[in-house]
């Protein structure tokens, strides 16, 4: 990042966000502008799958907008967790009609699907880089107005709902000054338990609806629809082979600098398994009645009254992991076999006391009903997913941002660089990646952040002008 925006006194673009955020009901943004200065970022991807040949087969259905206009909601804002990168991302109205004929579908599974939403994401910010240079918009609250012309992006003197501003991004500083950055202290361990207990309940969850029925679900995905009735369209990259799409200039690659934390026995969230796969490594799976053992255990299984768990009898060649220690007792104590509350402990923190209750009850034989089991699942889904952006946004992506949009740490908490080989050599229990072998990494009280190169490929021909 360039000195002179770092000792710039402007707004800078972070803040600009949060205003755009508060005011977001009161500012649209010009859409076909905001398309034709786009620049893509990722690879591009079309709709259907391909055929042993390498054909399109095409989806059934697709999606029309609704929406004519010219102008759109702001959208909303996502921060990446792993990189100094914003996305916006933009709802828009669209109805599903078929590919033959154009004929509108009007209900599935007993829904009215006239009026859908579809999402349309741009990349704001890539890695630290301003990526949309300005975005023309229409503002309808004066207080709005007022304060975007004190806050200097604004160059009119008098509030017109009617009239079309200029807000230019790219003359902006992307970070506050004076931005203050929190401890990172002990996130990580939370972080860490949360997702191994969210993996337990997403893979639970699997095909399951607190909403919808078997069959329902079934007709919704028929139809590209997801349970919460967003559009879901299978998608591919627009090339078969990645080597031939470099070589003839149909993608081209880029260096991201991706940013995570971690501890001194695990490097990052990365190193945990999916619930699936933990589940097959350390525990069998059988029928109560039969005693059959399941070969390849997954944990929608668990609805079935006669499934139960038991540890895996692990061979000496298994060499237990610091990973293997933080989720085993998660596991075992959500499965039952191991009362260490641990679980009970993480869902109280997020507040998804409905789903203590349920796993207490099971465990100590009460019949649940799976209605409410999958009902506590999705509440408790919800507030660990709640809770997680909650650290992120307050304590870990500004300070992601900041390292990825400066390339070094914060004065207040700056400590020097070391090496892979160093690391690994104070901590031999960390197991690197081949891209973590060529990073940086940064001891912070308990904490290690780390910083490595990663190659990313973006759809080169639509580099500018990209359509929808």
């Amino acid at each position: 990042m360039e000195g002179d925006k770092m000792a710039s006194n402007q707004i800078s673009l972070l803040e600009l966000i949060k205003i755009f955020a508060e005011y977001r009901n009161y500012i649209i943004v010009n859409v076909k502008h905001l398309q034709e200065n786009y620049q893509r970022t990722s690879i591009k991807r079309i709709q259907g799958v391909r055929d042993e040949n390498g054909e399109i087969i095409q989806p059934w259905l697709r999606t029309e907008y609704m929406d004519k206009a010219e102008y759109v909601g702001i959208g909303e804002f996502k921060f990446n967790r792993n990189n100094a990168t914003i996305n916006m991302l933009v709802r828009r109205k669209v109805k599903l009609v078929k590919l033959e004929d154009k004929t509108p579908i009007l209900e599935i599974a007993g829904l009215l699907v006239n009026d859908l939403n579809t999402f349309n994401n741009y990349t704001i910010v890539s890695d630290g880089k301003i990526n949309v240079n300005s975005l023309q918009v229409k503002i309808s609250s004066k207080k709005l107005f007022e304060l975007l012309k004190i806050k200097g992006v604004l160059d009119a003197d008098k509030f017109d709902f009617r009239s079309e501003y200029t807000i230019r991004l790219d003359n902006l500083p992307l970070i506050p000054i004076n931005q203050c950055y929190s401890t990172i202290d002990g996130l990580f361990y939370q972080l860490a338990e949360i997702k191994a207990l969210s993996s337990i309940i997403s893979a639970h969850l699997k095909g399951q609806s607190d909403v919808f029925v078997r069959s329902q679900i079934d007709e919704l995905q028929t139809h590209y629809l997801s349970k919460n009735i967003y559009t879901n369209f299978p998608t591919t990259n627009e090339y078969i082979n990645i080597q031939e799409a470099l070589a003839n200039g149909t993608i081209d690659s880029r260096v991201s600098y991706k940013i995570d934390i971690g501890s001194q026995e695990i490097l990052n969230l990365s190193k945990l398994p999916s619930a699936n796969k933990f589940l097959d490594r350390m525990y069998r799976v059988y029928d109560r009645e039969t005693g059959k053992i399941f070969t390849k255990p997954r944990f929608e299984m668990a609805f079935n009254e006669n499934i139960a768990f038991r540890h895996k009898l692990l061979s000496s060649r298994i060499k237990i992991t610091k990973v293997d220690e933080l989720m085993k007792p998660i596991f075992d104590d959500f499965l039952g076999l191991d009362e260490n509350s641990i679980v009970a402990s993480i869902l109280t923190k997020v507040g998804a006391d409905s789903l203590i209750q349920v796993l207490q009850d099971k465990h100590s034989g009460k019949y649940i009903d799976k209605e409410e089991m999958v009902a506590a699942l999705i509440a408790a889904s919800t507030k660990l997913e709640e809770y997680v952006e909650t650290i992120y946004r307050e304590r870990i992506s500004p300070l992601v941002f900041y390292i990825g949009a400066t390339g070094k740490l914060p004065d207040e908490i700056a400590v020097p660089a070391i090496t892979a080989k160093e690391l690994v050599a104070r901590y031999p229990n960390l197991q690197l990646s081949q891209d973590e072998q060529e990073g940086k990494f940064f001891e912070v009280g308990d904490s290690i952040i780390s910083v490595y190169a990663q190659t990313e490929y973006y759809s080169k021909p639509l580099a500018i002008g990209v359509k929808e």
